[in-house]
């Protein structure tokens, strides 16, 4: 099996918010097929798309109804079958989100579910039996607020739940819901699909005794959210789910396809490596690592690396995607040097790499006012929340034009921010922050040594990050300044990429602040 991921740049496609084709808001598959054009441009590898299943949207798409379906929001099913066929002839691979760690409460699976406890999918949800004075089986917390667990009149139980009630979790320990949900993997890789993208892939499988999680002792004062008291030790990443991992893997090696998993766990990096490591495991995976970083170091980045030094695992990084807030805001105080900079730095990194759309135009995150917020998250914890929505407002295409070119509808179901018409696509030019991520994927393209290569950190004053990438001969140095003091450094060889003010003179480079070199040494 040719192995392009390992190595590849990964374009996310968020579909609500990336084109809309028919004019009622909100982007759609045929709007999809419409921009691969660019994302091919680019020089991506792939693109993964968000869900555009069946859904009630009430997690605007991560809550299914029907894995097999397409929404009539999105369009058809034969509009998927398009657009992989459109994709597949533009060089890019399919990469479709898989939400199996839990469903939508109007799936018919939980429908029947709930309907009794004696029919034949009654064990396909997690469902538990109240303690004696009525409440919870246990202290498990919500990710999005609240208990973990809800209460069922029909069946007189309780059904777990890791985000909204209306999202309730799979039995994944079961067999038959095992061989259910790789009915639905086959579904999609007989249509042509190239891999999948597991949502919160350790979540599939809970502790069977439901044990009460720990209180985090440490605390110095209250989080924002419930789920934040507790480790989280028993209601995720428990070892059975790596059986059903490798009954996966072995569907997808059958088929030549892959998959990556997004992993939310306290040891992210440690679970990352657990759940790729070896033939029966994932072949990639990503966690909230970087994503959930405010300043990025030379020790974050070396020590996030040297977790791999040995590893048989793949590491995927990522440094925003439509759960955070985006990059150019978080890392780079929306600075278009900065951003550039951070851009440069996560393409060479070894591992796979993940691009969310508009990242390549340096959008910063957008401003959503309270009363157009959407995402129930959001709503929740506003104003503490992360503010998901800010990353996921139109994608602009065309500058002067109505919504910048994304709808021909008098409002999208987001706001544009404002901000981002003059970042669109058509008014990106030479020195803009799009062709700088051409040129820089061009490049990792070009250099086995940063698709590939070994991970080599060398010494370097505070706070220049030097390392090398290395594989057979080549070798290519990374130098990136991340403060804003200029600095120089001894280094010789033939400059393949210069970010902002940074030069090499014989010997010595100069990196002003915030800049960058690579250089063939």
């Amino acid at each position: 099996m040719t192995e392009w991921w390992r190595g590849g740049v990964v374009y996310q496609i968020y579909p609500r918010s990336f084109r809309d084709s028919n004019g009622d808001g909100v982007g759609d598959l045929k709007g999809a097929i419409e921009k691969l054009d660019h994302v091919a441009a680019l020089g991506a590898d792939a693109i993964w798309l968000s869900p555009f299943f069946t859904s009630p949207m009430k997690d605007y798409g991560y809550d299914v109804a029907d894995y097999t379906g397409v929404d009539p929001l999105f369009g058809s099913l034969a509009d998927a079958d398009a657009l992989i066929a459109r994709a597949h002839a533009l060089g890019l691979k399919v990469i479709v989100d898989q939400v199996w760690s839990h469903s939508s409460d109007r799936h018919p699976w939980f429908i029947e579910s709930r309907a009794s406890r004696d029919n034949p999918k009654a064990d396909w949800y997690v469902w538990a039996d109240a303690k004696p004075d009525g409440s919870p089986p246990n202290n498990w917390q919500a990710m999005f607020g609240g208990p973990s667990w809800t209460w069922d009149a029909r069946r007189r139980q309780y059904y777990l739940h890791n985000f909204l009630p209306e999202q309730p979790d799979l039995n994944v320990r079961n067999p038959a819901v095992q061989d259910a949900l790789l009915d639905v993997a086959r579904f999609w890789l007989e249509r042509g699909i190239d891999g999948f993208r597991l949502d919160v892939v350790n979540f599939f499988v809970h502790d069977a005794q439901l044990r009460d999680n720990p209180a985090i002792e440490t605390l110095k004062r209250a989080p924002p959210r419930p789920h934040q008291f507790q480790r989280h030790l028993y209601d995720r990443t428990q070892p059975e789910t790596l059986a059903f991992i490798a009954r996966l893997r072995a569907l997808l090696d059958g088929y030549g396809a892959m998959a990556v998993g997004e992993i939310e766990d306290e040891e992210p990096l440690k679970v990352q490596r657990d759940y790729t490591d070896g033939p029966d495991r994932l072949h990639t995976a990503y966690s909230f690592f970087l994503l959930r970083q405010r300043e990025l170091t030379p020790a974050v980045i070396k020590d996030a690396m040297a977790q791999w030094d040995g590893a048989r695992g793949w590491p995927s990084w990522s440094l925003s995607n439509h759960d955070v807030i985006r990059f150019p805001t978080r890392l780079a105080n929306d600075d278009p040097q900065r951003a550039k900079l951070m851009l440069a730095l996560l393409l060479c990194l070894r591992g796979t790499a993940f691009l969310y759309q508009g990242d390549e135009l340096g959008l910063p995150h957008a401003d959503v006012p309270y009363e157009r917020l959407r995402d129930p998250e959001a709503i929740a914890f506003w104003p503490s929340g992360i503010g998901r929505d800010g990353a996921r407002t139109p994608m602009p295409w065309l500058r002067d034009a109505h919504m910048a070119g994304f709808t021909d509808a008098s409002d999208a179901w987001l706001p544009l921010d404002a901000r981002h018409r003059a970042l669109a696509v058509d008014a990106q030019g030479a020195e803009s922050m799009l062709a700088f991520a051409r040129a820089m994927i061009a490049l990792r393209r070009a250099r086995r040594a940063l698709r590939e290569g070994d991970f080599v950190a060398l010494d370097a004053p505070e706070p220049v990050l030097a390392f090398e990438r290395r594989a057979g001969s080549e070798r290519v140095l990374c130098l990136f300044n991340l403060g804003p003091t200029p600095v120089t450094l001894a280094a010789a060889g033939a400059v393949q990429l210069s970010i902002g003010d940074a030069s090499l003179a014989g010997a010595t480079a100069s990196l002003g602040g915030y800049s960058g070199l690579l250089i063939d040494a």
